[in-house]
């Protein structure tokens, strides 16, 4: 068996910024699997494909900053 590469993905800190109101619903879920729920509220997340993926449909909802 070939043994699995392991990436190394920098951490990255998702904030929600704007109300999920007057979004779409699967905006609004994509949301909640980031964990956020209230505005201000934030989450540190593994920067992997995933990740990166969800944040890039709710872009306008949400501020990304790297953490060290």
């Amino acid at each position: 068996m070939a043994a699995k590469k392991k990436t190394e993905y920098g951490k990255i800190k998702v904030t929600l910024v704007k109300s999920t109101i007057a979004t779409l619903p699967q905006h609004k879920k994509i949301v909640a699997a980031l964990g956020l729920k209230k505005i201000r509220s934030f989450k540190i997340h593994e920067a992997n494909p995933c990740i990166l993926g969800m944040i890039d449909k709710v872009k306008y909802l949400v501020s990304v900053e790297e953490v060290k």
